[in-house]
């Protein structure tokens, strides 16, 4: 499926490469955060529960390019459950799954691969243990995960990384947004009305005006649209 691009000219047929494999360099002591979402014409994240009803092979093969480029991806418990985690293609990449709660299934196949580790609050609960011992854990923040701090403190599992992906959920996303440490968002729109009470992008976050840029914009065959956007400090 061929991407055109439209934005910024000349427009016309981009790859991959071109439209998301760009340097991205670390931020004020911690990695640059980006944020990979894909949305409906009226802002539903999910259908029944998952993004894969509002996805495509092209928006598919995006996701997979942006994990190829980050160093570490961090997501939400909730979504971990929800979309089935599993550990990533790219060999030695980690993720990293963000609960205060410390509720996630040590023997599933992302734990029980040594892919995964957790992020918690230093008061959180004790770390859970699966068939590979105590789950690796990056501990930052009272009561809730200190993001900012929790980024810096990554090194702890893995070398300094440049890029970090998130993949939500929205209250992850949210969280990200109320500490200021998101400086790129990768949306796709879906050409589908969703209806219903999906969350947004972000839910959770304090009211704000962040501002961003436009990177780029590209379109498919089927009327899906690629953005990527660029956060104005």
């Amino acid at each position: 499926m061929n991407l055109r691009r439209i934005f910024p000219e000349p427009a016309g047929e981009a790859s991959l490469d071109d439209l998301y494999g760009v340097a991205r360099l670390r931020v004020a002591g911690r990695p640059w955060v980006g944020i990979c979402m894909v949305a409906s014409l009226d802002g539903a994240t999910v259908v029944e529960g998952r993004s894969g009803g509002l996805s495509n092979p092209q928006d598919a093969a995006v996701l997979a390019r942006l994990r190829e480029a980050a160093d570490v991806i961090i997501v939400g418990a909730a979504t971990v459950r929800q979309e089935s985690y599993g550990p990533p293609r790219k060999a030695g990449q980690r993720i990293g799954v963000v609960t205060a709660t410390g509720g996630v299934n040590p023997e599933g196949k992302l734990f029980a691969s040594g892919a995964g580790f957790l992020i918690m609050p230093e008061d959180g609960p004790p770390t859970p243990t699966g068939t590979r011992g105590p789950i690796e854990t990056v501990r930052a923040g009272a009561g809730q995960v200190d993001l900012p701090l929790a980024l810096e403190r990554l090194t702890e599992v893995v070398d300094a990384p440049m890029f970090v992906q998130c993949e939500g959920g929205p209250r992850l996303n949210g969280s990200l947004v109320d500490a200021d440490c998101v400086d790129e968002l990768d949306l796709t729109v879906s050409p589908v009305l969703a209806g219903g009470a999906s969350p947004r992008v972000t839910a959770g976050a304090a009211p704000t005006v962040a501002g961003f840029s436009m990177a780029h914009v590209a379109i498919d065959n089927r009327s899906f649209v690629y953005t990527r956007w660029i956060r104005q400090r």
